[in-house]
């Protein structure tokens, strides 16, 4: 049937697979212009002549298969024969059949014949589309029905034939009464596949004198019936007749006669979908929304905002204010819309991610998202920058929500924020945290939302809502509030560098200093507000009043370092960082001094650099007391202390909590990404960081390790690499010996990340330093250097590696050769006997698993140290097995580099010890 209806179709097919099988030999059969077998070079790649016969017959076969096409366009005639005519209703037959592979053989066919003849589509599409809307069709008839029409042939010609494309529409909406789930299914993914390839509707289905199929108004009316909730339509179909809704009016806006009445009664119908009983429906009006409120006429632009107060212009009004204002105004219509919305809101314990915009991911199946995702998806997402504050936790704050209220206040004004005033208060002092969630997201919209009257309104009854969610005392909602913020004080714009309307007056009431009774959550409730509005304050576009405000706070955040509450000094930590890096990113731009009232930014560049280096220098100085404090902490103290005593106590506990906020603000700014902008204050902190870890406080050694983890893997670019070489050199020879050991961590990484970018001088300094280590009075430290040198030797200067080591074997040899001689009393320490073995353990183990020529003479050597007292014999039995661990698979290839005294030496070594003669 095939080839008599559709001839051509074997050559073609022969064609394609002779194509495919090409692809993968050519590759095999082609020469290279260039070989090594002939002088001669070829212009371009050489072929044999078979191959060109095989592709000349490739080419004539593809030309006779396309030759009845070339009829039809000579002819014009596109309308098959009666004979294939009867040949494709046979087809048409056939892929209804029960048995699925004459199903598929049959629809292949079938395809091919209906892109030879478009002509038949709109025939089969029809036919086809019956089998879904009859309730007495077969699974094998829905199911190979569902197999043609989801093909890419029958959806892009659904565009351009009115008839089909109304009749394709009801008929998958009045699909619901097929009980199979084969059938179901296959009704599902047909849907999702058109959505996908949804690419418009035809201009001549919106022409009046259209009599193929039903008028376009009153197919918009059919699909709007079938999507409300009380038609008895199964939910999932209630879900598709709401996206093909909003598909016909996105489509309807290319036609002026239609668009703004159908956009506007598209519109209510989604905002009433807000307050549906269904969660899918839900989402999906919010994807609608967020799509279809567009016009904005009541926002003030960057021109109007500073001195615009009057009325907008009446002919300013959106199409859509009408319908939309009708319906929210209905009363109780917030409070239900809001109480619906905090439902979607799923909050466990387990919550591990923030889901911003992937809203109902919970209770969603992929299919469900296929058909709720939309516009915004491709739109940009909020926030600009990550968040990276532990404080805020996992919110379920989403942008999405926030957008409707925000679009909703643009498209109608103040209405929309008078008619939220009462349902606002009451959720926001509501126990569940769903209600605070979209609470939260409601009065980030309208705080973004620049309207006009907007700043009455902040005057009236915003401003007094945002200062009684400040002193709430639950803080189980506070991460959604903070993104409240964020979201209101976000700049607008490409680029997010216009002011919103509020963001000084948000920043103004968010500094305003607290009644003196209030607990420590409240506070450090306020001081994370603060961060999460910084944040998104962009440093070089910032006014004098945000500069001004800085400062403000900076000198704030600095006299409570010291506070008694550990969850305060975190979120001071966390906002001196943000706040740090915002004014040093605003030094580094150009700004005019003239426009300066009082102090010029000179004057403020100097006040604020001078608090830098003091905080440096201050942190140097509480170090050696917080040590001083551990050490008579662990000698213990006289149980009747003195007054004086008492006070010492308490300078030493507020100088471990100034300390715990300067480390919360390092690992803060190391986290963010800010640490580029306030580097220097960073390497001058490097000593306490190493310093500090191991004391009696186990919360500042916790917060000093933590600090180190991220600060080890920092790059240190000039002129601070100079700085961070003196300050390892410097306490690799400080009195505390774990401070010694951390340095030598510190330095495993740095010298990792550092190699190619530090001078000969400053590698041979920190070599030398290392050296020096190995002879510690410490034993813990002397093994530290020793692991730390064997990593040197591995990945640094090759030149370095091969004078240490030329070293260590002779000075190791000498100390042998003075213990032989039994007439000679060394008096060498155990120290340097120790670090001289230690140098030939480095030596090594820096080869884990070669066996380079020099590598037999100090392994032996090393051996011979077998017969010295402990911790010299401990190391060497250590080494000697590690080099036996890994150098055990190649083991009787490399002996042979051995000679069989230094194998003899090697299994004395070891060979473990017995009690039997």
């Amino acid at each position: 049937m095939d080839a008599l209806g559709n001839y051509g179709s074997l050559e073609y097919d022969e064609w394609s697979n002779h194509r495919q099988a090409w692809k993968l030999e050519s590759a095999a059969i082609i020469e290279p212009p260039t070989n090594f077998i002939v002088s001669c070079h070829a212009k371009g790649k050489k072929r044999p002549r078979w191959a060109l016969i095989d592709k000349a017959y490739m080419h004539s076969t593809w030309r006779s298969s396309q030759s009845s096409y070339h009829l039809f366009r000579a002819s014009g005639n596109f309308f098959p024969s009666d004979h294939a005519v009867l040949l494709m209703d046979d087809l048409l037959s056939l892929t209804l059949h029960s048995y699925e592979t004459v199903r598929v053989l049959a629809g292949k066919s079938l395809l091919k014949m209906i892109k030879r003849w478009p002509s038949m589509i709109s025939k089969c599409v029809l036919s086809l589309i019956e089998n879904l809307r009859s309730s007495n069709a077969p699974e094998n008839a829905v199911l190979g029905s569902c197999a043609v029409l989801s093909s890419q042939t029958v959806l892009k010609h659904l565009s351009m034939d009115p008839k089909s494309f109304s009749s394709f529409l009801l008929g998958i909406l009045s699909s619901s009464h097929h009980e199979s789930l084969k059938a179901q299914k296959a009704i599902n993914e047909l849907f999702v596949k058109y959505n996908i390839h949804f690419s418009g509707i035809s201009r001549s289905t919106f022409q009046d004198d259209n009599k193929d199929g039903p008028d376009f108004a009153h197919l918009v009316s059919q699909i709007g019936s079938m999507s409300f909730d009380s038609t008895g339509l199964h939910w999932r179909y209630n879900l598709m007749a709401n996206r093909v809704l909003l598909l016909l009016a996105m489509a309807s806006r290319n036609d002026p006669n239609f668009s703004s009445k159908i956009l506007s009664e598209t519109a209510g119908h989604f905002l009433k979908n807000l307050k549906s009983q269904l969660p899918q429906t839900r989402i999906l009006a919010i994807s609608a929304l967020n799509t279809l409120l567009k016009e904005s006429p009541y926002k003030l632009s960057s021109e109007q905002q500073p001195a615009f107060s009057g009325e907008l212009d009446a002919n300013t009004k959106s199409s859509l204010e009408g319908a939309l204002t009708e319906i929210f105004m209905e009363e109780g219509f917030f409070n239900e819309t809001l109480n619906s919305l905090s439902h979607v809101h799923i909050i466990t314990d387990t919550e591990s991610t923030s889901s911003r915009g992937n809203h109902g991911s919970s209770f969603q199946s992929l299919a469900d998202k296929s058909i709720t995702r939309f516009y915004f998806d491709f739109s940009a997402s909020w926030p600009r920058t990550p968040s990276w504050i532990s404080l805020l936790g996992n919110d379920t704050f989403y942008s999405n929500f926030a957008r409707i209220f925000k679009r909703l206040a643009q498209e109608c004004g103040m209405p929309v924020l008078l008619a939220l005033k009462s349902t606002l208060e009451e959720f926001a002092g509501a126990k569940e945290r769903s209600k605070q969630c979209v609470a939260a997201e409601a009065l980030a919209g309208v705080l973004h939302s620049d309207v006009n009257g907007l700043l009455g309104a902040w005057d009236n009854w915003m401003k007094f809502q945002l200062q009684n969610i400040i002193l709430a005392q639950s803080v189980e909602s506070m991460p959604e509030w903070a993104a409240c913020i964020r979201y209101a004080v976000t700049g607008k714009g490409k680029y997010g560098s216009r002011l919103p309307l509020l963001r000084q007056h948000i920043l103004d009431c968010l500094m305003a200093p607290l009644p003196p009774a209030v607990t420590t959550s409240v506070i450090a409730k306020r001081y994370t507000f603060l961060s999460a509005a910084l944040i998104e304050i962009s440093p070089n576009k910032m006014p004098l009043s945000e500069i001004q405000l800085h400062e403000k706070l900076l000198n704030e955040l600095l006299a409570n370092m010291c506070h008694s509450s550990a969850q305060v000094r975190e979120a001071i930590g966390v906002t001196l960082s943000v706040l740090c890096s915002n004014m040093r990113l605003n030094m580094s731009f150009p700004r005019d001094d003239s426009c300066n009232e009082g102090e010029t930014g000179m004057d403020n560049q100097l006040k604020v650099e001078k608090w830098f280096s003091s905080l440096t220098k201050h942190a140097s100085d509480l170090v050696m007391h917080i040590q001083n404090t551990s050490q008579s902490d662990s000698l213990g103290t006289h149980p009747h202390t003195s007054s004086q005593n008492e006070s010492l106590n308490s300078n030493a506990q507020d100088d471990v909590k100034w300390m715990e906020t300067l480390f919360h603000f390092i690992i803060s700014t190391l986290k963010s990404g800010r640490s580029s902008y306030v580097l220097d204050i960073i390497v001058g902190l490097l000593y306490p960081i190493i310093a500090l870890q191991e004391t009696s406080n186990k919360d500042l050694s916790t917060l000093a390790k933590a600090a180190f983890e991220l600060l080890k893997w920092r790059i240190f670019w000039e002129p601070y690499i100079h700085r961070v070489v003196s300050a390892i050199l410097s306490s690799a020879n400080d009195s505390n010996w774990r401070t010694r050991s951390v340095t030598l961590t510190f330095l495993r990484t740095f010298m990792y990340r550092h190699t190619f970018i530090l001078s000969s001088e400053e590698k041979q300094k920190i070599w030398r330093t290392v050296e020096g280590l190995l002879r510690d009075n410490q034993v813990e430290v002397r093994e530290h250097g020793a692991a730390v040198l064997a990593g040197l030797m591995k990945g640094g200067d090759e030149d370095l590696a091969r004078d240490f080591r030329d070293r260590a074997y002779m000075e190791a040899n000498a100390i042998l050769k003075r213990r032989n001689m039994r007439s000679t009393k060394t008096g060498q320490s155990v120290a340097s006997v120790h670090g001289a073995v230690l140098a030939l353990v480095a030596s090594v183990l820096s080869v884990p698993y070669d066996m380079p020529r020099w590598l037999p003479e100090h392994v032996t050597l090393l051996a011979r140290f077998g017969g010295e007292p402990s911790p010299v014999k401990s190391t060497v039995t250590k080494a000697v097995a590690e080099f036996r661990r890994t150098h055990a698979d190649t083991w009787n290839i490399q002996k042979e580099s051995f000679s069989e005294e230094q194998l003899e030496v090697l299994a004395d070594t070891s060979s473990s010890s017995s009690y039997f003669a």
